[in-house]
């Protein structure tokens, strides 16, 4: 854990010093507002060799196609900035966010939001870590008393009309919503009980596997909209403390 999390602190610094120098001829788009940099493929290029060495033979799901084959034990699962789109526009959050499964089961998740430096980790026979320090999630058990975050779809708009009616339903009974634009930091605030629940549909795997993993170690539920628990290829995901999961589900479900 600690060799992954030195070098993932040391690119996130590296990616910020060259984020000053982006250009608009390294930002290119993926699909319908779907963006994707010269730093994206950099950082996922330099994650892709350093993990691919330091676990002989495993393989990758990683969100730029860097590596596309897979192991028959280890998969690594990757997203080297998740939240491009912030990243481009030099605003807060984005991260990058790693996770090892061992035949199909995760067993390793790190999430490192570059701006504050914040690294958020888990692994098998442990707890979950921000910089050191054990993390839980919040204790709060009224949805009237959670802060709630979410995320907009940006090419996925089949469901905007269920979607507003959800998020306007939370927004009437709850503390407050916000979008920060980037999963995996919201799954981690979730884990470190600054959020108390995050929903979205149409997520990627790397957007949601280390921080899902991270938030079940440090005491959270993490499921499809439909309660199941695939929810790394579902994507749908509902992710909050013990306490909200079940009033926030009957919600969304009342929609989706």
């Amino acid at each position: 854990m600690t060799e992954v999390l030195e070098f993932t602190q040391n690119l996130g610094d590296e990616l910020l010093v060259k984020r000053k120098g982006l250009k608009s001829q390294n930002i290119e788009h993926k699909g319908l507002h779907d963006l994707v940099t010269n730093l994206d493929k950099y950082s996922e290029k330099k994650l892709v060799d350093f993990l691919g060495e330091l676990v002989p033979k495993s393989g990758f799901i990683a969100e730029e196609g860097t590596s596309t084959k897979l192991g028959k034990e280890y998969n690594w699962i990757i997203d080297p900035i998740d939240g491009t789109t912030n990243f481009v526009h030099g605003l807060p959050c984005f991260a990058i966010s790693i996770a090892l499964q061992q035949k199909n089961k995760t067993i390793l998740g790190l999430v490192h939001e570059m701006n504050l430096r914040e690294s958020f980790y888990a692994y098998e026979g442990g707890e979950a870590y921000l910089n050191g320090n054990l993390i839980q999630v919040s204790k709060t058990k009224d949805l009237n008393q959670s802060l709630i975050a979410t995320g907009f779809p940006y090419s996925d708009y089949g469901k905007t009309d269920p979607y507003l009616e959800v998020f306007k339903e939370i927004m009437q009974k709850s503390r407050g919503l916000r979008r920060l634009g980037s999963a995996a930091t919201d799954l981690v605030y979730v884990a470190a009980g600054r959020f108390e629940a995050f929903y979205e549909y149409g997520l990627s795997p790397w957007d949601v596997a280390a921080g899902g993993y991270i938030l079940q170690k440090a005491g959270g539920l993490v499921t499809e909209f439909s309660g199941k628990e695939d929810y790394i290829f579902g994507k749908t995901l509902i992710a909050s403390n013990n306490f909200v999961y079940d009033e926030l589900k009957e919600i969304i479900n009342k929609y989706f």
